[in-house]
């Protein structure tokens, strides 16, 4: 077995779940490097029982490395393309380079073919957008679907450990009768919602909502797909949910969405509304498959389907995604 070089780029909860990933799956990792902040630089993380000292980054860290994941945040943008220069292929958790026209935005279980063309950097989706093409890619194969209403139930951890912070501190306070002051969410985060992820652009929808549009459309290489989004944060810690609406060029019968997608890679079925069955974020923490429920007809359209869609999104819809695109790389002799 050929063993390669590898850097994580981050220390955050998605830098500390690429490094668990990595273990689990047991990627062939001949060395590692844990690259982070000065702030964070000097402290221990432990890789297969051995403790590594976390370095700060710099250009010349990659040298040596073959692959570099990046957990996301403006290391992407300082240090991508340096480790590029020293020869590392970079998968990158950041938004930085997802639209970017000659940079591949890859799910494995959607589009895995264009990792082929990746000249140095490969993007991994938002989370929330790779949940959900998980689920719709099978039926868009089958019957073209040309809308989409997709509503997010966004847990906190998607907005790193500081939101789980303030969530657990706030339900604290709350019980116990104590002032509330928010850091983190804009407005109190601790039972309640707050329909606004990320900042508003133009025609009052945020960056969150139009990624789930635009990064969609590049994966599935189809620009006319009508999209619409509304991303919601939720108070909950870990796995995201969404609630998805298609309409298809053919129409669709849930008995045939539940066999297109009992069939599919990476997702797990689970819908029995008559035993109450139906996927839930508790069920899906700590695990790497999206989980569809709720399969039926939208009786507002003819060709319509609706959907309920659960995934770990530190998980799925970060660390493992990345590291599944690496196991793509060598797969393809492209590292």
């Amino acid at each position: 077995m050929t063993y390669y070089n590898v850097a994580v780029v981050g220390t955050g909860a998605v830098g500390k779940t690429i490094l668990e990933v990595l273990e689990e799956r047991n990627f062939p990792v001949g060395s590692l490097k844990v690259l982070a902040t000065k702030r964070s630089a000097g402290k221990k993380v432990v890789f297969k029982g051995e403790e590594l000292v976390i370095e700060e980054t710099r250009p010349e860290s990659f040298k040596g490395v073959d692959l570099a994941l990046f957990a996301g945040g403006g290391a992407s943008k300082e240090f991508a393309h340096e480790a590029v220069k020293y020869g590392a292929v970079v998968i990158d958790n950041s938004s930085a380079f997802r639209l970017e026209p000659d940079v591949p935005l890859v799910v494995p279980e959607v589009n895995p073919e264009d990792v082929k063309w990746h000249k140095g950097i490969i993007a991994n989706p938002n989370c929330s957008t790779i949940i959900m093409v998980v689920a719709l890619k099978p039926l868009h194969d089958a019957a073209r679907i040309r809308r989409v209403i997709v509503s997010t139930y966004q847990a906190v951890s998607g907005a790193g450990q500081e939101a789980i912070d303030e969530l657990l501190a706030q339900t604290k306070q709350i019980l116990n009768n104590e002032p509330i002051s928010p850091q983190v969410f804009p407005y109190q985060i601790a039972f309640n919602i707050i329909p606004h992820i990320d900042r508003f652009v133009e025609k009052d929808y945020t960056r969150e909502e139009m990624k789930m549009v635009n990064e969609t459309r590049k994966m599935f290489h189809d620009e006319t797909i009508a999209i619409s989004a509304t991303t919601v944060r939720i108070p909950v810690i870990r796995s995201h949910s969404e609630a998805i609406t298609i309409e298809t060029e053919r129409k669709l019968t849930p008995e045939e969405a539940r066999e297109l997608l009992s069939q599919a890679p990476g997702v797990v079925v689970v819908d029995n509304p008559r035993e109450q069955k139906y996927p839930m974020p508790i069920d899906a923490s700590g695990r790497d498959e999206v989980f569809v429920g709720r399969i039926r007809e939208d009786i507002s359209s003819d060709k319509g389907l609706c959907l309920w869609v659960v995934a770990d999104q530190l998980r799925k819809g970060a660390a493992t995604n990345a590291v599944q695109i690496g196991e793509l790389l060598i797969e393809n002799n492209l590292i």
